[in-house]
């Protein structure tokens, strides 16, 4: 094939560990090859060497596509575009990807940036590339704004595709064995649906898929994990899917196939409580033998008023108990997700989510937490609310590379506030290792130790008092001293003190 006809596609690294595979590049990648243009995709997270790999690549390229998400992958997009503008000043620089979708006109007025791909991007990037090719412009091109002699030109948006009417992604592209020795996982990101029906004020997915819930046939999902598990020897498929179970009889269907198909690997998937708590625990148990292992549940808060803020509606306490236990009683490990200092939530709303989550936790030893401070995603519904409130938003592209999860500047929740919030999370999580621990145990003294030593814990948490934390310090150094016994004698450490470093 003509190295003309060759686009690069690049993803700049992130923070934390190798996920896998980009599967959103890799979806592009199989629409060009139906086209009959060659893609060659550079994961930054997975290549140390992206920069001088970009370089070589984009020499012989007819263009260069960059997906992003908001955040500190900006950074790196920017200094990469700014490297190839250098190297080849009339290549045609697409991006492309969540952040790009929600601030399009932001992005496209660095000049660095030619066009941008809005929302589902396969078949607009194959007509960009068709035009370009051509030497015609890129008026009326659905899903996509471009600039021209400095002018933006805003195309409607397109139509969204059935994802049964795309190409399959190019899983044959990817590198399987390098993903495992980066991640020491065999393990795929796979999408068996996109969008949720939900409204959550604070989800950029209800923004960027408009609600709609667009999935494969059940069918055609099980033929084709068998065969790419069978083909590329995986051991766990991690869903990408908004909400996986939207559609209950599509899901324990997809159970079903994979197990008639007799192929063994662990999958995982996020959903809502009150989903789950729609199916039977027979459904649920089926699950699980089809090799669930793990469940994400967007629990966020505990509060009543905190939720009807968030506007999640569709979530309540009771759901919360019910999907922890029958989960529980099929094995299942759960996480659940909590947002701390949104707007309009109070102490009083914290501490109910703390006495809720740590009475779940409780009963049922499935369950981990995943807390963090609320972000301010662009776009999001309740954004002008934000604005309001104090949020500046950033004036141009790199600005955005701050805004990350967890890590924003809120208005309201600074100074002593802030401090008390992140304290009294500390305390949640040493409570619930604790609690962990004591399970673990036998009965006997340590347990009763255990026991006993949880229950400051609680006084604390139940008055919202955090001052002079003997605990948490004793914990700290606890954790520092294992680590370095650890580094002296080069016994390993515990999956969860190896992610505390």
């Amino acid at each position: 094939m003509s190295s003309s006809r060759k686009v690069v596609l690049f993803l700049p690294p992130y923070s934390g560990r190798v996920l896998g595979p980009p599967l959103g590049l890799f979806s592009l990648a199989g629409s060009l090859r139906e086209a009959g243009y060659e893609s060659c995709i550079i994961d930054g997270a997975l290549d140390p060497d992206y920069r001088r790999r970009v370089t070589e690549e984009v020499r012989d390229c007819l263009c260069f596509g960059i997906s992003l998400l908001t955040g500190p992958m900006i950074r790196d997009a920017i200094e990469v575009s700014r490297t190839v503008r250098k190297l080849r000043p009339h290549l045609p620089i697409v991006f492309g990807g969540w952040h790009p979708s929600l601030m399009t006109r932001q992005t496209l007025r660095e000049d660095f940036v030619d066009v941008v791909v809005r929302h589902q991007g396969e078949q607009t990037l194959v007509e960009i590339l068709q035009r370009i090719e051509a030497g015609k412009p890129l008026d009326l091109v659905a899903g996509c704004w471009f600039k021209r002699n400095g002018c933006m030109v805003e195309n409607a948006d397109r139509p969204t595709i059935k994802l049964a009417n795309l190409p399959r992604p190019a899983y044959d592209l990817i590198d399987f064995d390098a993903y495992e020795r980066a991640s020491g996982e065999r393990k795929l990101p796979y999408a068996t649906s996109i969008g949720c029906p939900y409204a959550c004020n604070y989800c950029t997915d209800m923004v960027f898929y408009n609600r709609r819930f667009n999935a494969y046939d059940a069918r055609d999902v099980v033929q084709e994990l068998a065969e790419l598990v069978a083909r590329h020897r995986l051991t766990e498929i991690a869903l990408l899917d908004s909400n996986f179970l939207v559609d209950v009889r599509r899901a324990v269907a997809i159970a079903e196939g994979i197990l008639e198909t007799g192929a063994r690997f662990r999958w995982s998937f996020q959903a809502s409580t009150d989903l789950l708590c729609r199916m039977s625990d027979h459904e649920v148990k089926l699950l699980a033998a089809a090799g669930l292992h793990h469940i994400g549940f967007g629990t966020e808060s505990a509060s009543p008023e905190v939720l009807r803020h968030m506007n999640k509606a569709h979530q309540s306490i009771p759901d919360m108990y019910e999907a922890a236990e029958k989960c529980w009683r099929a094995d299942i490990r759960t996480t659940f997700n909590l947002i701390f200092g949104y707007p309009g939530e109070e102490e009083g709303h914290r501490a109910e989510t703390f006495r809720v989550m740590g009475e779940i936790a409780g009963r049922f030893d499935n369950v981990s937490f995943s807390p963090n401070i609320f972000t301010p995603y662009p776009g999001i519904p309740i954004w002008p609310q934000l604005v309001e409130m104090g949020i500046r938003e950033p004036a141009s592209l790199a600005e955005w590379v701050n805004v990350d999860l967890g890590q924003s500047s809120l208005p309201w929740l600074q100074g002593r506030s802030l401090a008390r919030l992140q304290r009294s999370v500390r305390y949640f999580l040493l409570d619930n290792r604790l609690n962990g621990a004591r399970r673990r145990c036998r009965p006997g003294l340590r347990r009763t130790f255990l026991r006993a030593l949880r229950k400051p814990l609680h006084w604390r948490l139940r008055h919202s008092f955090f001052e002079a934390p003997l605990e948490l310090w004793i914990s700290r150094a606890r954790r520092r001293l294992v680590v370095r016994r650890s580094l002296l004698t080069g016994q390993a450490l515990t999956t969860e003190l190896a992610k505390t470093r």
